[in-house]
């Protein structure tokens, strides 16, 4: 898997075809499958690589749970941030490898703790880490984007130009619509769906 990982950072995740990766280690295509199906379980074997250096939430008294939590999904967003290639790709897939059923697992540990049902924390990592995911997706790729700044520059103009008479709810909010840092809004978001299933 390493070679993998090094071949996905130098030259990008759509360079990592099965052919590519078998030249890289000096093999053939066909000897690969015995390790990996397609394309896609590559890609979630890189996943899985990736996500084993994920740091474990630290030990603490029952209270902690949400903040271990939502720290713990920020460090795996961060993870794909540096891979929107890759997050778009987990997007679509259903990693089984033995390091994200970890995280799956540590997930679930953490919401049971908070009290949650045994249904609402199964349900809930889903959408969590799913969340995650397409949040790394969106703003990777985002950044990716040679036109990123000049879309969030006519974006953050639209709306402090926009007419009170014409987006009034718009107007009302304009002050706070682009506000907060990026940490500050990815944190909010996990803490509001973790709030929505403990309601649940």
């Amino acid at each position: 898997m390493a070679a993998a990982l090094r071949v996905m950072r130098e030259e990008g995740l759509e360079r990592l075809t099965m052919r590519r990766l078998a030249a890289e280690v000096d093999t053939g295509p066909a000897s690969l499958y015995v390790y990996v199906r397609n394309t896609a379980e590559l890609h979630g074997a890189i996943l899985d690589e990736l996500v084993a250096g994920l740091e474990q939430p630290s030990e603490g008294g029952p209270e902690q749970w949400r903040e271990q939590l939502i720290t713990l999904l920020c460090a795996y967003t961060d993870l794909l941030f540096a891979y929107p290639s890759l997050a778009r790709s987990v997007l679509t897939l259903r990693p089984s490898g033995p390091n994200y059923l970890r995280l799956i697992d540590i997930v679930l540990g953490l919401l049971l703790v908070g009290g949650l049902s045994n249904r609402q924390a199964a349900w809930g990592v889903d959408i969590l880490l799913q969340q995650a995911t397409a949040m790394a997706a969106e703003q990777g790729s985002r950044e990716e984007s040679v036109e990123a700044d000049g879309e969030e520059q006519d974006l953050a103009l639209a709306i402090a130009e926009a007419q009170r008479d014409t987006y009034p709810y718009l107007v009302r909010v304009r002050d706070e619509i682009l506000s907060g840092t990026g940490e500050q809004r990815l944190r909010w978001g996990f803490r509001t769906l973790i709030e929505g299933l403990c309601a649940g």
